[in-house]
C-alpha cells in the first residue's frame, strides 16, 4: 500500500514537470517537504535549469526578472501554506506588466484543508483575479499555459519521498528568448505580449499637431516613426525624442521659446496626444492626458488602457506628416528641458543627489548593456537624463510600480541576459540603479547558494540618501507639514550597506561624487566582479529645491 501511495506522488510530480518542460526553460525552487516530489522531478530534468532560493518571495521575483528577458513562462515551485502567499506581490506585478509567470504550489490533500493541519491554508483561488488556480490531484488533470499568469496547485498525499532518485529525463537544449519587447533595441522582432488584445485600427491625421507619449510596454508603432515623442526609459528610443520636462510647455496655449538664436511665441498645445503602452512617471505628462481640449488616442495591445482616451486601437492608419513648424516647436521645448537638467546638475549648491548618481550611471552605459531601474526616484531620474538610449535594454517594474523584489528581479534579468550569450568570454554587463529603501526592501535577493547559477557581471548602484528621497518633492514634503516628515516619510535607517554587501558575498565600493561614481563604474568594465554593490552616498536635503528648480 505504501509503495502504491509513493508511486502516486512521484508519478504526479513527474507528470506536472513534464508539462512544465514544454513551456519553461528555468524554474526557481524553494525548499520544503510537501513539494519534495516536485523537487526530485525537477532536479532529474536535463532540459530545465533549476535555481534554488530559500525565500519564496525572492524566488518569485527572481523568476519575474528571468521572464522579463525571456518573454516566456518561468516556473516558481514552493511548498504549501504561507509559502504560496509569499509569491503574491510578484504575481501582481506579473499580471499588471503582462509578464508570463507560472506558480506551481504543492498542497495538502483537500480532506485536510480547514482541519488545522500544519502548513495548510486555502490555496485554491489564492491569487484572485491575478492568476486562476488549476487544481491538479491526479495524472491527466488539465494543465494549461494559455494565460500569462498561471497557478498550478498540486495536491500531494504521503509518502512524498521516492524510494530512489528518478532517472534523468529530457534532452539538454539551448534556446533563445521568446516574444521580444521593443525596448530591447531598434529592429528587434516584436510580436506583442502572449495574451495580446486587438483593439483594432484607428485613423490618425498627422498634419494636426501630434505628440506621442510612450510608456512601459510601448513598441514602435508603424506610422508614428516621425512623430515627436516623450518616451519613458523602458520604451523604444524614438527618432524625435522630446524631454519629459517639455510636457509643461504642451499644457499651455502659447509660450515664448528661444531657439536657433531667435525668440518667438508659439502655440504649443497639441491637437492630439497618442498614448502608446502604459505611461506612469511624470505628473505633467499625465496632466496632458487629462486636458479635455486635447484629443487623446490610446494605443495598446493589452487589456490595460491608460486614462480615459477618446479613441482606442492597437494599430494606426496614419495620413499626412508632422509640419516643420511643429517639429521645431517640439525640438525647442525638448532642448529647454534637457538644458534645465544639465544646468541644475552643474549647480554645486545641490550637492550630490540621486539625480547626480543617475547621471553618472547613464553616462557610463554602453551599447549592449542591460539596465534595471528601481521604481521610485531612479526610473524618474533616468527619464530626466534622456533615457531611453538605443542599444541599452532597460527594465523597470512599471506594472504595479512597487519597489518589491527589485534586487531579485535584477539578478533574474542578469542571469537571463547572460544565458543568451553563453559563448562570450565575459558575461554581458547588467547595471541596476536603486534607492536605499528599495535595496533594503530586498536584500534577500542577493542570497544565492554556492552551487547555484550566479550573475557574472552585475553592478548594483545604491543611491543612499538615508531615507525616502522621493517624498521630499511630493506634497508630504511641504514646509507646512514638515514636522512629521522624518518619522512617517523620511524614515532614516542608518543601515550599513557595506556590511550587508559583505554578508552576501558581494564586492563593495563607496563613492561621494559624480566623478568617483563614474570612475568606479568604468573601473569594473574590463574586469568585472560577479556582483558588486556601489554605495553612492547622496543627499536628500536639497531634493525638494532641485525639483522646484526643474519645474521652473
Amino acid at each position: 500500500m505504501a509503495n502504491s501511495a509513493q508511486s502516486d506522488s512521484t508519478r504526479l510530480a513527474a507528470y506536472v514537470v513534464d508539462k512544465l518542460a514544454e513551456h519553461v526553460t528555468d524554474v526557481v525552487l524553494s525548499p520544503g517537504s510537501r513539494n519534495s516530489p516536485l523537487a526530485y522531478a525537477l532536479l532529474a530534468r536535463r532540459d530545465i535549469r533549476v535555481h534554488v532560493r530559500i525565500d519564496e518571495r525572492s524566488a518569485a521575483f527572481t523568476a519575474l526578472g528571468l521572464a522579463r528577458v525571456q518573454h516566456r513562462h518561468v516556473g516558481v515551485v514552493m511548498t504549501s501554506g504561507t509559502a504560496v502567499a509569499n509569491t503574491y506581490p510578484a504575481v501582481i506585478e506579473a499580471h499588471m506588466s503582462h509578464t508570463p509567470l507560472a506558480i506551481v504550489s504543492a498542497d495538502r490533500p483537500e480532506r485536510l484543508v480547514g482541519t488545522g493541519a500544519s502548513q495548510t491554508i486555502w490555496q485554491q483561488g489564492i491569487f484572485g483575479r491575478y492568476a486562476a488556480t488549476q487544481q491538479v490531484i491526479q495524472v491527466g488533470d488539465a494543465v494549461s499555459f494559455d494565460a500569462d499568469q498561471v497557478h498550478i496547485n498540486v495536491a500531494f498525499d504521503t509518502p512524498l519521498v521516492p524510494e530512489a532518485l528518478p532517472e534523468p529525463a529530457g534532452t539538454p537544449r539551448r534556446v533563445g528568448p521568446g516574444r521580444l519587447r521593443p525596448s530591447e533595441g531598434r529592429g528587434a522582432a516584436d510580436t506583442g505580449p502572449a495574451g495580446a488584445v486587438d483593439h483594432g485600427e484607428v485613423e490618425v491625421d498627422l498634419t494636426k499637431n501630434t505628440l506621442v507619449i510612450a510608456g512601459d510596454e510601448a513598441w514602435e508603432v508603424p506610422g508614428l516613426e516621425h512623430v515627436p515623442t516623450i518616451a519613458e526609459p523602458t520604451a523604444p528610443t524614438p527618432f524625435h525624442q522630446v524631454h519629459p520636462l517639455a510636457a509643461r510647455f504642451f499644457t499651455q496655449d502659447e509660450v515664448a521659446i528661444s531657439h536657433g538664436g531667435g525668440d518667438f511665441a508659439a502655440s504649443t498645445k497639441p491637437d492630439q496626444v497618442i498614448v502608446v503602452g502604459h505611461p506612469t512617471l511624470h505628473r505633467d505628462v499625465m496632466a496632458l492626458l487629462a486636458d479635455n481640449t486635447i484629443e487623446v488616442i490610446g494605443i495598446t495591445r493589452t487589456g490595460t488602457v491608460t486614462g480615459n482616451p477618446d479613441r482606442v486601437g492597437s494599430r494606426v492608419k496614419a495620413s499626412g506628416q508632422p509640419t516643420d513648424t511643429w517639429l521645431k516647436i517640439c525640438e525647442a521645448a525638448g532642448d529647454v528641458g534637457a538644458e534645465t537638467v544639465r544646468k541644475a546638475l552643474e549647480d554645486e549648491a545641490f550637492g550630490f543627489t540621486g539625480l547626480h548618481a543617475a547621471a553618472a550611471v547613464c553616462d557610463t552605459l554602453a551599447v549592449g548593456d542591460t539596465f534595471v531601474l528601481g521604481s521610485s526616484n531612479p526610473v524618474r531620474d533616468a527619464s530626466l537624463l534622456g533615457m531611453p538610449f538605443d542599444g541599452v535594454s532597460t527594465y523597470s517594474a512599471r506594472g504595479a510600480a512597487g519597489i518589491d523584489g527589485t534586487l531579485s528581479q535584477a539578478v533574474g534579468v542578469a542571469l537571463a541576459t547572460q544565458s543568451l550569450h553563453p559563448d562570450e568570454i565575459r558575461a554581458p554587463r547588467t547595471v541596476a540603479l536603486v534607492g536605499d529603501l528599495t535595496f533594503l526592501h530586498d536584500t534577500g535577493g542577493l542570497l544565492i547558494g554556492p552551487d547555484q547559477p550566479r550573475p557574472g557581471n552585475l553592478t548594483i548602484v545604491v543611491a543612499n540618501d538615508n531615507g525616502g528621497g522621493i517624498f521630499e518633492s511630493l506634497e508630504v514634503g511641504a514646509e507646512s507639514v514638515r514636522d512629521n516628515f522624518e518619522q512617517a516619510f523620511g524614515t532614516p535607517h542608518d543601515a550599513d550597506i557595506e556590511s550587508i554587501a559583505a554578508g552576501f558575498g558581494a564586492a563593495y565600493r563607496r563613492v561621494e561624487s559624480i566623478g568617483e561614481l563614474t570612475a568606479a563604474l568604468l573601473d569594473g568594465v574590463d574586469k568585472p566582479e560577479p556582483v558588486v554593490v556601489i554605495e553612492a552616498a547622496t543627499t536628500r536635503a536639497t531634493r525638494r529645491a532641485l525639483s522646484e528648480r526643474l519645474k521652473k
